[in-house]
């Protein structure tokens, strides 16, 4: 095997797909135990350096709440001479006000789609969220940031069951009403499936929102991470959200395994013939790496076979 599968193109697909990888912020949250800063610096530049355009970096939420971010202030500075967008999480003005001063110039925002996430991951409902987002859009806008906005729960919910499309549309709408450049649905429980992903993706393009400004964030939990890229994929999504090595998944959500794999996304798609710009080889290597430093194997199937350990 040569570490590469054969390419056989598929009609109708983007020729071009970004990947948001997001290891580096949503996978080592998760982690027991913090990663040293100077770790994940290494594991960011050499993301970036395996081709990856957007390696979401850090989040500045307070330290109690996720304690192996903590070091935001000293991983951003460590990563000055990277060419590539490094996006950061903030959950309100504080955390924006970090984020401003060190010149990061890409934000994102996390909201909810349903009640009962937001009360337990934001302390807030869902109304009360998206008034907290507004100030922080706004300013960050004002700052010529860009802004993404996550949501968050968008086909299930371990406390709440199948999370009505409707209910997703009108929140996904209010976010980005409020200035989002882009908006991110997340699968967080991994329970989507494709026909689920086809009905909600056109139902946002029934209410005006364009498919270009949607990027899909999908776990594995039931197996269906790639089945539901490739059907946004159809519908002409080109922004995917992945996690190098599987990493993450999401501390408020005991239920939500690990996110898509950004090798197991890059193998899918170069066998399409779809362009990423990332080498696989050296993607693969880094989160054999990354592993090393967490103790464990990497949970990516292609990782685990391109580097031969079970």
């Amino acid at each position: 095997m040569n570490g590469l599968p054969m390419t056989v193109p598929d009609t109708g697909l983007p020729t071009r797909v970004r990947i948001h990888e997001v290891g580096a912020r949503d996978g080592l949250q998760n982690e027991r135990t913090a990663v040293p800063t100077e770790a994940k610096a290494e594991f960011i530049h050499r993301l970036a350096a395996a081709g990856l355009t957007t390696v979401e970096a850090t989040s500045f939420v307070h330290p109690k709440w996720v304690p192996q971010l903590a070091d935001a202030e000293r991983l951003f500075p460590l990563l000055a001479d990277i060419d590539a967008a490094l996006p950061v999480l903030v959950p309100n003005e504080r955390g924006l006000d970090r984020a401003l001063a060190l010149g990061a110039t890409r934000i994102a925002v996390f909201g909810s789609a349903t009640e009962t996430f937001a009360a337990r991951n934001l302390n807030r409902t869902v109304a009360e969220s998206l008034a907290m987002f507004e100030p922080v859009v706004a300013r960050a806008k004002e700052q010529g940031a860009h802004v993404r906005g996550y949501l968050s729960m968008c086909f299930g919910d371990p406390w709440e069951g199948a999370v009505p499309v409707p209910q997703v549309v009108r929140t996904a709408k209010a976010l980005l009403d409020l200035g989002c450049d882009e908006l991110s649905l997340g699968d967080t429980i991994g329970v989507a499936t494709p026909g689920h992903v086809r009905a909600l993706l056109s139902a946002l393009n029934g209410e005006g929102v364009a498919t270009e400004r949607i990027g899909v964030h999908f776990h594995d939990t039931y197996g269906q991470a790639l089945s539901n890229t490739l059907a946004a994929l159809q519908h002409g999504v080109t922004t995917v959200d992945a996690s190098a090595g599987g990493l993450g998944g999401c501390p408020y959500a005991k239920s939500a395994t690990g996110n898509l794999a950004t090798e197991d996304l890059v193998w899918m798609l170069d066998g399409l013939g779809i362009e990423t710009g990332v080498d696989l080889a050296a993607l693969t290597a880094t989160s054999v790496w990354m592993a090393e430093q967490l103790g464990r194997p990497s949970p990516s199937r292609t990782v685990r076979a391109l580097s031969h350990k079970e």
